[in-house]
């Protein structure tokens, strides 16, 4: 007796039945990602084993080795995405279309944040740091970054909104030098929960006519905002007006 012939599966449907798997492979490398961001921002490159990530990225070690054969390869991913995040915060600055001063200000601030409640961006700093003891090439984050605040600084003396001796380019690798300083410094002091005072320190000293970030910076007028209490209107008595 023949048996019955198998209908061919339609590309279509071939399609659909592989895309679970696959965003789930993306899902898992994202997830594994995370934990060794995790683990090299609070221990370090040299402490951390493929297991200390299978442990925390809740896979087995089979699972974390399928998506990376190494631990410096994943060092080179956590720096890929690190280096990957700067430029990201960049357009999110220029979108703004901010005056050029200000869009320094807001990109500093919004780095400064990232790298204080991001642990990808944690991980990616500190890698950076470490990179003697990592047998592999590492991307070179700042480049583009210093060239885009060169770029503003430029304007803002050609507008006349910055006097100041010392040429754009000099000027924005000494601005990002001593703002990754500080950011290390107070990761250092007490895991960067003061990074934002530092940050506002390092732009009134670099860039003396920076006015307040405090009063100009639409991250921090949106994370003041956010962190407001609601306001609740007073109840009102039975008997008495409300005042």
């Amino acid at each position: 007796m023949t048996p019955p012939r198998t209908p061919p599966t339609h590309p279509t449907t071939a399609a659909r039945s592989k895309e679970p798997k696959q965003e789930r492979a993306i899902r898992s490398r994202h997830n594994i990602l995370l934990a060794a961001g995790r683990a090299f921002a609070e221990r370090g490159y040299p402490a951390v084993t493929m297991h200390d990530v299978a442990d925390l990225s809740g896979m087995t070690k089979g699972a974390v080795y399928f998506h990376f054969s190494s631990k410096e390869c994943l060092a080179v991913a956590v720096s890929a995405e690190f280096a990957d995040r700067l430029p990201a915060l960049c357009d999110a600055v220029a979108r703004l279309a901010l005056p050029p001063v200000a869009s320094v200000t807001e990109l500093l601030l919004r780095t400064a944040a990232a790298l204080r409640d991001e642990p990808l961006m944690k991980a990616g700093a500190r890698l950076q740091i470490e990179r003697s003891l990592i047998d592999v090439e590492l991307p070179l984050p700042f480049e583009d970054y210093t060239a885009l605040i060169a770029t503003w600084l430029r304007g803002a003396l050609t507008a006349g909104d910055l006097e100041h001796s010392t040429p754009p380019e000099p000027l924005a690798r000494v601005l990002v030098s001593a703002f990754f300083g500080a950011q290390l410094l107070s990761w250092m002091a007490d895991d960067r929960t003061d990074i934002i005072e530092r940050t506002v320190e390092v732009l009134h000293a670099v860039v003396p006519c920076t006015r307040d970030p405090r009063h100009i910076s639409p991250y921090l007028h949106e994370a003041s905002t956010a962190r407001e209490p609601a306001r609740t209107r007073p109840r009102h008595r039975a008997g008495r007006p409300l005042a």
